[in-house]
C-alpha cells in the first residue's frame, strides 16, 4: 500500500493501473523506528516543449497532465495570444526526451511571438546572460477594475476546501495547486503541477476554455506569491490572489501597478493583505 494511503490515487499495482500525473515506484525507508518497503506514488516531472506554428519557443519541467490548458494558459499569460480564439489547435507528442506540445495559432499571434523573440534577442548583452532584459520582465499589465468586494470568510472557505481537492498532492506530496474560486468561496476549477507557475498557467487555460467570467472571483494558490504569480493573475483579469505563503516585494509592487489585491498567509481564518485592502469585506 502507498504511504499516502488516504489518497484516491494511493493504491497498489493490483488495485488500479495508474494515477494521472504520478508513477508508482518501489521505495524503502524508516518511519516510527520501523523499516518499510512499499510501492508509492511519485509525481511526474518531464520536459515539456511548446512549439508555435512549428517554432520552438520554451521548454519547461512540468507534470504531464492538462497540457492543453497549460499551453493555452502560458500563451495568454505571456501575452502571445490575445484570447483563446487565436488558438486553432493543440497536439501533444511524447518522446523519450519529453513531450512536445504543438500549437497552431493565428497569424497575428504568431507575428506577436516573433516580435517578442526579436525583442528578447536584441536586448540580450551576451548569450550567457539570459533571454530577457529588465524592461521586458516588467511588461505592461492590465489595470483591474474594482468590482464587488469579496468577504474575507470566502477566502478562508476556499483555502479549507482546496486541500480536499488536491488528489495528486495527496498521493505524492510534491505538487502545487492553483484554483479559481467564486466570490462565495467555492472552488470551481483547480489544476495541479510540480511547478507553481505551471499550475497557475493550467488554471488560466482552463478558465479561458470554460469561458468563465474570471473577474467575478479570485485565485487561491498553495505556494508563495512571487512576481510571476501576480503577473499571471493580472493577465488573466482576476482581481485578487490569495496565497498560503508569503509574497515578495516585487510581487507587492507589481500587484499595486495592476490594482490587484494581494493576500498572503491565508490559513484558516487568518490572512495578511499586502495591497488593495478595499476589495476585501470583513
Amino acid at each position: 500500500m502507498s504511504i499516502a494511503a488516504a489518497s484516491p490515487c494511493a493504491v497498489t499495482f493490483a488495485d488500479a493501473p495508474a494515477c494521472e500525473g504520478a508513477l508508482l515506484l518501489p521505495v524503502r525507508g524508516v518511519r516510527g523506528g520501523l523499516a518499510f518497503a512499499v510501492q508509492d506514488w511519485v509525481a511526474q516531472e518531464v520536459p515539456v516543449a511548446l512549439e508555435f506554428n512549428g517554432i520552438s519557443h520554451a521548454v519547461m519541467l512540468a507534470t504531464p497532465m492538462d497540457l492543453e490548458d497549460f499551453a493555452l494558459g502560458f500563451s495568454l499569460t505571456e501575452g502571445i495570444l490575445d484570447g483563446a480564439h487565436e488558438l486553432y489547435g493543440v497536439e501533444a507528442e511524447p518522446s523519450e526526451q519529453g513531450i512536445t506540445v504543438r500549437l497552431e495559432v493565428a497569424g497575428a499571434a504568431f507575428a506577436r511571438l516573433k516580435q517578442k523573440r526579436r525583442s528578447m534577442a536584441g536586448r540580450t548583452g551576451c548569450g550567457l546572460c539570459g533571454t530577457e532584459s529588465l524592461a521586458h520582465v516588467s511588461r505592461a499589465l492590465p489595470v483591474l477594475d474594482d468590482g464587488a468586494p469579496i468577504d474575507r470568510r470566502a477566502i478562508a472557505k476556499a483555502m479549507a476546501r482546496l486541500q480536499a481537492q488536491q488528489t495528486l498532492q495527496q498521493a505524492t506530496g510534491a505538487v502545487h495547486a492553483a484554483a479559481w474560486c467564486s466570490a462565495q468561496g467555492e472552488v470551481v476549477l483547480l489544476r495541479e503541477d510540480v511547478g507553481r507557475h505551471n499550475a497557475l498557467d493550467k488554471l488560466v487555460g482552463a478558465l479561458a476554455s470554460a469561458e468563465v467570467e474570471a473577474a467575478g472571483g479570485f485565485i487561491a494558490v498553495t505556494s508563495r506569491a512571487s512576481f510571476e504569480m501576480v503577473q499571471k493573475t493580472a493577465m488573466a483579469g482576476v482581481p485578487l490572489l490569495a496565497a498560503v505563503s508569503a509574497p515578495t516585494s516585487f510581487a507587492v509592487a507589481t500587484a499595486e501597478r495592476a490594482r490587484l489585491t494581494l493576500v498572503g498567509f491565508a490559513r484558516k481564518d487568518d490572512l495578511v493583505v499586502y495591497c488593495r485592502p478595499e476589495r476585501l469585506r470583513n
